[in-house]
């Protein structure tokens, strides 16, 4: 029987199938999910799931519609999708929805992404706890087994791709070519149909597909594009093809990275600098969300173009929640998530992807030129280090560079006049420090890095 307090994390559900994750907890999941929300006050009577390309999607999907169904909703099963047109799903519907995916994990892991209607996140403090106790009780009363259950079948991915379109127009840019790296992720299904012509007409885009075939084994590399292994072949093949740019997708494709005409990868922070200055121009003096790891560049080209910067931990859920109350016009994160409130407020890196693409075909300088202007300081980007007391250590980091400014709005930040910072992070789930650092100059940057690791590894 499934221990549901191992794999019901902070945000969603993720284990190794099928030895923490089975149809049997999908299925006391899925009555639970609806009882909850009902609990809450939220209605249930009819709920959407999607399922990525794991080989053990389709089974954990259809045993979380029955249990869905024992528990009196009803079930819109939208197939094959990526975690985007789920919530596209769940904010087109006005349905809360529940979406098979362990993201970037690899092979044997599945796991559920969850939202209340309008996409609106289900974490611990919002629901997600409850589905957890209760699902549990389910499974330790014993469940009943269930056969094939009727659920509505939806194909929602030309509406999908027919929504991005009409957020941001690309017909008038002029040509690009654009090499995609899908990872054998679920990029390979909703590219050719929002940036190709599978199932619109066709727009000025050349697309040089990497690792299209939907395959939940990985069979070239894993589809985490954080990794800096995983964009190797995306980087060769766009100086190969003489390419205009290059987008790496995760596995279930909400997230996008971007590598420039050279091979060189644009930082999450320049593009969502970028973003914030499109959206920007069209609501102008608008709310812009970035968490505290986004370059300082953010929130200085933010308020050079007349927005309000918002600085807020990392993760979804912190960041969809300053969304919602502060009427945010676009938020952005180190690790490639970019929400929208044109988009529920939910993250999608395809509309991400396609401002990049409006920005790039709408005048002639190449992607380097056009990204250096949203670069002005040096990143460490995230380091890791595993420690066996996270709280001790940064207490020696913050004694070492004590009489500077510090906060603690996540982990440890530590400022210096010259602009340079440091944070310090611990992971919520394993016994590691996640460092930050950030600096005016590169030199600066590593003296700064290599002194806390030091500490931190000391």
């Amino acid at each position: 029987m499934a221990e549901l307090s191992r794999i019901v994390k902070a945000y969603d559900v993720r284990g190794t199938v099928p030895d923490e994750f089975d149809t049997a907890a999908a299925c006391a999941l899925g009555q639970a999910f609806v009882e909850t929300l009902r609990e809450l006050g939220d209605d249930a009577e009819r709920i959407v799931i999607a399922h990525d390309m794991r080989e053990s999607g389709p089974a954990l999907a259809e045993s979380f519609a029955a249990g869905a169904i024992a528990a009196g909703a009803q079930v819109v099963h939208a197939g094959l999708g990526s975690t985007d047109l789920l919530y596209y799903a769940s904010g087109v519907l006005s349905l809360p929805g529940a979406m098979f995916t362990a993201s970037h994990n690899p092979a044997q892991y599945n796991g559920i992404k969850m939202c209340k209607a309008g996409a609106k996140p289900i974490g611990q403090d919002s629901g997600l706890s409850q589905i957890r106790d209760r699902a549990q009780q389910l499974l330790d009363e014993g469940l009943t087994p269930v056969g094939e259950v009727p659920v509505e079948r939806r194909d929602l991915l030309a509406d999908y791709a027919a929504h991005l379109r009409s957020l941001v127009d690309l017909s008038g840019i002029r040509p690009l070519k654009v090499v995609v790296d899908a990872g054998n992720g679920m990029g390979g299904h909703t590219v050719p149909a929002v940036l190709g012509d599978t199932v619109l007409a066709g727009l000025p885009l050349s697309i040089v597909p990497l690792y299209f075939e939907l395959d939940g084994t990985f069979p070239n590399h894993e589809a985490n594009p954080l990794e800096p292994a995983n964009l190797v072949d995306l980087q060769a093949a766009v100086v190969e093809h003489g390419a205009d740019l290059g987008l790496a997708f995760d596995g279930d494709a909400d997230r996008c990275f971007v590598i420039d005409e050279k091979g060189a990868p644009v930082s999450p922070s320049a593009i969502t600098a970028l973003v914030a200055v499109r959206e920007l121009a069209k609501h102008p003096g608008s709310i812009i969300i970035h968490n505290l790891i986004t370059s300082t560049a953010v929130p200085e080209i933010v308020t050079e173009h007349g927005g309000k910067p918002m600085r807020t931990r990392v993760g979804h859920s912190f960041i969809k929640a300053e969304m919602a109350k502060t009427d945010a016009v676009f938020g952005g994160e180190h690790s490639a998530h970019y929400y929208f409130r044109d988009f529920w407020g939910a993250d999608t890196g395809m509309l991400a992807a396609m401002h990049v693409l409006a920005a790039l075909g709408e005048q002639d300088r190449p992607l380097s030129e056009l990204g250096a202007a949203y670069e002005r300081y040096a990143a460490s980007g995230e380091i890791n280090s595993t420690v066996s007391d996270a709280a001790a250590k940064t207490a020696e980091v913050r004694a070492a560079f004590a009489g500077h400014p510090t906060d603690e709005l996540d982990g440890l930040t530590i400022t210096f006049s010259d602009g340079a910072w440091i944070n310090l992070r611990p992971s919520n789930t394993e016994p590691l420090l996640r460092l930050n650092v950030e600096a005016p100059t590169a030199e600066r940057m590593a003296r700064l890095r290599d002194d806390v690791l030091a500490i931190v590894r000391g």
